[in-house]
């Protein structure tokens, strides 16, 4: 039986966890997919690792299920615009249509200015309710130097960069 009111307040809790927002990309060697998550984490550096936790009910699912490589797509604040087009009705090729996308050599979409481009092949993944967590072993990093991370928190985004030093006058 559900506890709706747990429910509720799970969702209410993870309001208050503020999380870096990414682009989860891949391809079925036919068709390319890109979401929006924030369910993405580091998992080891012996070796280099992080899993991502991808709904079932996401067309991204059934590609990764059967162990298609991705890439996590850290965004900057400057790409809240394609946060909400990886996120929102908008599906399939339609979410590659802005954006600097380029493709690896394995065939994954990544963009080529996020904060950081992390190429994963997949190894290993397992269910646990209405989800999968899929670990993806790095096997290549793209990372920009500015750092102004776009982050999610209470249901809408914002960032964590310090803002630009003031510029003193000259007189």
């Amino acid at each position: 039986m559900k506890d709706v009111n747990l429910q509720a307040d799970m969702l209410q809790a993870m309001r208050r966890l503020a999380k870096s927002v990414t682009i989860i990309s891949t391809s079925n060697g036919a068709e390319r997919f890109a979401m929006a998550a924030t369910a993405v984490d580091s998992l080891s550096t012996e070796p280099p690792s992080l899993l991502i936790c991808i709904n079932q009910s996401a067309s991204s699912h059934a590609a990764l299920a059967t162990g298609a490589g991705f890439c996590v797509n850290i965004l900057g604040l400057e790409q809240q615009a394609l946060a909400h087009l990886c996120s929102g009705a908008i599906k399939g090729e339609a979410r590659f249509s802005s954006g600097n996308w380029l493709t690896s050599e394995d065939g994954i979409p990544y963009l080529g200015d996020a904060q950081s481009a992390i190429l994963c092949r997949q190894d290993g993944h397992f269910s646990y309710g209405t989800h999968t967590v899929f670990i993806g072993r790095i096997v290549r990093i793209h990372t920009s130097p500015r750092i102004t991370p776009l982050v999610y928190l209470d249901g809408r985004y914002t960032t964590t960069a310090l803002p630009a030093p003031a510029q003193a006058c000259a007189g």
